[in-house]
């Protein structure tokens, strides 16, 4: 799309430098230390206030501010990370107290190669026979793997307590060549190391902490290097059956001699790339291997799968921000929430200070999957260019409030996960939970876009996420098939758009809009539900790039371009010329029809997302994790579990007799008077009729409950057991007793049950009969044969007539 623009150069570096370490982070509160942290996170104080002159005052706003009471208690100090000041540094990240973590601060300078990068010559999917196994060789590095079924408690400062432990083997001497491995430094990922042959290793991931799956991010550091031999590296325990290493991707490797005496960072290295299934057993695990000869003897080298962009880098980027003055006049910093191990969820809001009221909303999110580190450097080249004093950027502030919140898990980031947070569970599936002490995250960042749809329009959401299977950049939007031609359409106007302004790295053919039921509860579908029509997740692949004549990996402009060109688009897409969005809408209407072969004139209400196009070949973790893993009770061995008693044939007669007679009393009314009448689910987000702002939003059952209820009549147990991740219920739904209210008899009765509904005798309702009575009371059984009348009188401890 042209327009008068100029180019995205000056955006880049706006803030901060691409080698040395940013300016410390100002503003922020001391780190706390050692002292633990436990694994429910405190309510925000008053995250969401409105930040200076940014937004109009609380008092001016017209609508009241829905889930206003999460806001704290009003005797809370008001700990809002105003960052802008100069005192210390940025406080550390917490760390489950199960990891270990070294002293050293690791660090890595932005390199782009002068040249593009390309995908080395795809080879087979098969591994020779005479491959070395694992049991053949010596164990140089093992850390100890977090117990089976263990999970999330604490958190503090460094980790684990006490001296660390020495996992890799020490050597021999000057001549030894084995290779010093090392993983424990933020966002690592590396549990063995094997060495199989003098220069062949074998390694083992880590899954993500408390699961035993999701093998993927892998970044470590290697010392002791030698430069003439042939290295040769294979993971062997990955678990999707499909990657783009085997399509020609290549693992990352950065040299530490490189970087300080030549000013050359992360690159792409390897040669005989292979990726191929491991064996025949089961679950299958998959290996990738690869040759690699290092730059210099005895240098300090990381491999890493894509390039890292750690907690420690945002905190220290949003330092930079802070100690610019102009910058802190139009973008405030403040505390989102906390995650479970105490580190804090920044949430950014940017907009020109005035005419705030008038102005429509932008939301944006990255890293909900911790390992997907190419999610953050776009959000950081959207950042640069929003921050900037290019005309484009003056023009979007101007035209919008931006709330940006560049990294949703940062937990997962600090421990090397690859998809889940420290609750065991993938974050991207549960934006309609209820479990706020478990996803803080997600929980507040869907909060806060209520309160925001409640004051203004949201034009757009999108969540940053990276693709391991795909190559170029692409989105996924949604598609309702009960909408018309118009919402259908116009939901592909944005991703066209973003196409045509990056035809080297977007590819619209490649975008997907049908929405699956395993992505029901995925940050795009949640919010396209609560009203943002335009909600999508932009997948930027690990790969590169075969757009436009190039074949070739993305690097880190490539990436931080890509935030440019969301702007640029953002701008195409809000014109009030209306003639490049009828352009587009145009366009994707005449591409559709081609592709299903439909006349010109026909219309679209009856056209499925399934014929529009194929599955989105998403993640493989479409499947719920299940409930958090502190959810999980102890694990027993299944032969030591009690099995339940069989009744006798006897015993299951009488309890039929009973059950008759009390069915044959579900007829009388409930309750004097009009019936309560039958709630519809709503739609997650969306507040059903008659709702008011003080009303807590229940996402995973789609219905919000008041807050007054919460806490009355016993039945918050069965609603959280019930809303957990995947429906599977933890608490058992109590049927409600029979109701004893007739005509003609008084006194305390039991709970009502709904008309028609299956009541049984209990022996609690036998001993409370006999305790009011003074007597032995048995249940009176009916006679064969012998019908009840409904309207004889009853004991209304007992139910006999």
């Amino acid at each position: 799309m042209e327009r008068a623009a100029g180019a995205p150069g000056a955006a880049s570096g706006v803030v901060g430098g691409s080698g040395g370490v940013s300016p410390p982070q100002p503003g922020i509160s001391p780190s706390d230390g050692a002292r633990e942290h436990t694994g429910v996170p405190p309510a925000p104080p008053g995250p969401f206030a409105a930040p200076g002159a940014l937004e109009p005052p609380p008092t001016s706003r017209r609508t009241p501010v829905p889930s206003a009471r999460h806001r704290g208690s009003l005797g809370e100090p008001r700990a809002l990370f105003a960052i802008p000041s100069a005192r210390g540094p940025p406080p550390a990240p917490r760390w489950p107290v199960e990891c270990e973590v070294i002293k050293e601060t690791i660090e890595h300078i932005e390199w782009a190669p002068p040249e593009p990068e390309p995908f080395c010559q795809p080879v087979g999917h098969e591994w020779p026979s005479a491959a070395l196994s694992e049991e053949q060789g010596t164990v140089v590095y093992r850390l100890s793997p977090v117990p089976p079924g263990s999970c999330f408690t604490r958190a503090r400062v460094g980790g684990a307590p006490g001296p660390l432990s020495s996992p890799a083997a020490p050597l021999e001497g000057p001549q030894d060549t084995t290779l010093l491995f090392e993983s424990r430094f933020e966002s690592g990922n590396l549990q063995k190391a094997v060495k199989v042959g003098p220069y062949e290793y074998v390694l083992t991931l880590r899954p993500d902490l408390y699961t035993a799956k999701h093998t993927q991010w892998f970044y470590f550091r290697v010392q002791n290097t030698r430069r003439d031999p042939l290295y040769r590296f294979t993971i062997a325990n990955l678990a999707k059956p499909k990657s783009l290493y085997g399509e020609g991707m290549r693992p990352l490797l950065y040299s530490q001699r490189d970087a300080q005496s030549r000013g050359i960072g992360w690159r792409r290295a390897g040669a005989d790339v292979r990726y191929y299934r491991g064996g025949r057993e089961e679950p299958a695990t998959f290996r990738l291997s690869w040759t690699v000869r290092f730059p210099h003897d005895g240098d300090t080298c990381f491999f890493a799968h894509s390039y890292p962009y750690t907690y420690s880098d945002l905190q220290r980027y949003l330092g930079a921000l802070a100690g610019d003055p102009v910058c802190s006049r139009y973008c405030a910093v403040r505390e989102l929430c906390r995650s479970l191990a105490g580190n804090t969820i920044y949430l950014l809001t940017i907009t020109s200070p005035a005419g705030a009221a008038a102005k429509r909303a932008v939301v944006l999110s990255a890293r909900v999957h911790p390992g997907e580190s190419g999610g953050s450097w776009a959000m950081r080249g959207f950042l640069d260019f929003l921050l900037s004093a290019h005309p484009d950027a003056q023009l979007l502030r101007r035209l919008f409030v931006f709330k940006v919140v560049p990294m949703l898990n940062p937990d997962g980031v600090v421990v090397g996960n690859s998809r889940c947070s420290l609750a065991g569970c993938d974050p991207n599936r549960a934006y309609g939970t209820v479990l706020r002490g478990s996803f803080p995250g997600v929980w507040h960042l869907r909060a806060m876009v209520e309160r925001v749809l409640a004051e203004r329009e949201v034009v757009l959401y999108c969540d940053f996420h990276g693709h391991s299977r795909k190559n170029n950049v692409f989105m996924y939007g949604c598609d309702g098939s009960g909408a018309g031609a118009g919402p259908r359409l116009r939901q592909r106007v944005f991703p066209l758009m973003l196409s045509k302004n990056a035809p080297d790295k977007f590819s619209f053919p490649s975008c997907k809009f049908k929405v699956q039921k395993s992505k029901a509860r995925t940050g795009r579908v949640v919010m396209w539900h609560m009203g943002i029509s335009n909600s999508y997740t932009m997948e930027v692949a690990f790969g590169g790039s075969t757009l436009g004549g190039r074949s070739s990996h993305f690097n880190m402009e490539d990436l931080k371009l890509l935030g440019y060109h969301l702007c640029d688009t953002l701008l195409d897409f809000c014109d009030p010329h209306p003639a490049k969005f009828q352009q587009c809408l145009s366009e994707v209407d005449a591409l559709l029809r081609q592709r299903l072969h439909r006349e010109p004139n026909s219309g679209w209400s009856d056209v499925s997302p399934s014929e529009l196009e194929s599955s989105t070949s998403g993640s493989d973790s479409s499947v719920s994790d299940g409930p958090p893993a502190h959810f999980h009770g102890p694990a027993q061995p299944l032969e030591q579990r009690r099995r339940k008693r069989r009744r006798s044939r006897r015993a299951r007669n009488a309890l039929h007799r009973t059950s008759t007679v009390y069915q044959s009393h579900a007829s009388v009314p409930a309750r004097l008077g009009t019936p309560r009448p039958h709630r519809q689910p709503a739609l997650p987000g969306t507040p059903r009729v008659g709702s008011t702002a003080g009303e807590e939003p229940r996402g995973s059952s789609s219905v919000t409950f008041p807050s007054a209820a919460v806490a009355g009549d016993g039945r918050r147990a069965a609603m959280v057991g019930s809303q957990l991740e995947g429906g599977t219920s933890a608490v058992s739904h109590r049927r409600p007793l029979l109701s004893t209210h007739h005509p003609g008899v008084t006194g305390g009765s039991s709970r009502d049950t709904a008309p028609g509904a299956e009541t049984r005798p209990s022996q609690w309702r036998g001993r409370r009969a006999a305790a009011v009575h003074g007597r032995k009371v048995r249940p009176c059984l009916a006679a064969p044969g012998r019908a009840s009348s409904p309207a004889a009188r009853r004991c209304c401890a007992c139910a006999r007539h």
